[in-house]
C-alpha cells in the first residue's frame, strides 16, 4: 500500500491512502473538522441515516462484485429507526463492503473511497466538502505531474548510450551478409548481456515471471538502475571493440 498523504482543508489534515487502486479519504480527520471529541459518533449518526445507506448499497452494488445485497437489504429496512446503528465493521463483515474501511494505528481511524468520502463531507458542510473537493484535486495534479517528471527522466536515460551500443555492435558483431531478422536476434543477445548483469535475468525470464506487468523489464527499472544501464552500455560498447568474448564482457 502507498505512503499515506495529507491535504490541509481550512487548517484540518486530512489522511488519504491508496487502496485498491483508488484513493481512500478519513472520515475520521472529516468528522474532526465538526467536533474534534466526537469523531466515531458523528460518523455513527450519518451511517444511521437512510439516504446514507442507500448511497454505500448503491456504490458497493455498481463497483464491487463480491457485494451481497440480500445481506445488506436487512440494513435498508432499518435505515433510520432509533434503534438501527451501523458501524464500518459490521458493515465490511456482513456485505463485503469494500467502499469504507478501518484502520489501527497511528495514522488509523475510517477511511471511504472519494466518492462516498466528499458526500460524507458534504453532510458535514458544503462549503467544506468544495474546499476537500479543490485541494484533492490540487494533490492529483501534483502526482500527475511528478509522474510525467519521472516518465520523461526514465527516456531520457533509456537513450543516453542506447546509440553508443548499438553502433557497437553493428560496427564489431553483427556480419554484412544477415537478414534483419537475424541481426534483430543478435541485437536482442547483446541487450540481454546487459539484462542479466544488471536485473540478474534475461528480458524473456522477466516476461515469464510478470505476465500481468505492462512494458518490459527496463521500463520497469528504478532510476538508479537505468542510471547504471547508461554506464554498462558504454562500457559494453568498449570491451566489444576491444574483442572481448561475451562470457568475458558479461564478468
Amino acid at each position: 500500500m502507498a505512503k499515506n498523504k495529507t491535504i490541509n482543508v481550512k487548517g484540518t489534515e486530512i489522511t488519504i491512502f491508496k487502496g485498491n487502486e483508488s484513493d481512500f479519504i478519513s472520515l475520521t480527520d472529516i468528522a474532526r473538522y465538526k467536533d474534534a471529541n466526537n469523531m466515531d459518533a458523528i460518523i455513527q449518526n450519518w451511517l444511521r441515516n437512510r439516504n446514507t445507506v442507500e448511497l454505500l448499497g448503491f456504490w458497493e452494488t455498481m463497483y464491487n462484485p463480491d457485494f451481497k445485497p440480500l445481506e445488506f437489504e436487512g440494513f435498508r429496512k432499518q435505515a433510520g429507526l432509533n434503534s438501527f446503528v451501523l458501524t464500518p465493521k459490521k458493515g465490511i463483515e456482513t456485505t463485503n463492503a469494500i467502499g469504507i474501511t478501518s484502520k489501527s494505528g497511528r495514522y488509523g481511524g475510517t477511511f471511504a473511497h472519494k466518492d462516498i468520502a466528499f458526500e460524507f463531507a458534504s453532510w458535514i458542510s458544503i462549503e467544506f466538502k468544495l474546499y476537500i473537493i479543490k485541494e484533492f484535486q490540487r494533490l492529483k495534479d501534483d502526482e500527475n505531474d511528478r509522474l510525467k517528471l519521472t516518465w520523461n527522466l526514465h527516456r531520457t536515460l533509456s537513450k543516453i548510450n542506447y546509440r553508443i551500443h548499438t553502433d557497437s555492435i553493428k560496427q564489431n558483431i553483427i556480419p554484412e551478409n544477415v537478414t534483419k531478422e537475424q541481426a534483430n536476434s543478435i541485437y536482442a543477445n547483446e541487450a540481454d548481456v546487459l539484462n542479466v548483469a544488471l536485473f540478474g535475468k534475461t528480458a524473456k525470464q522477466w516476461r515469464d515471471a510478470n505476465p500481468g506487468n505492462e512494458g518490459n523489464i527496463r521500463d520497469q527499472a528504478t532510476i538508479e538502475q537505468l542510471f547504471v544501464l547508461a554506464n554498462i552500455e558504454s562500457m559494453n560498447a568498449e570491451f566489444i571493440r576491444m574483442n572481448l568474448s561475451q562470457s568475458e564482457r558479461l564478468i
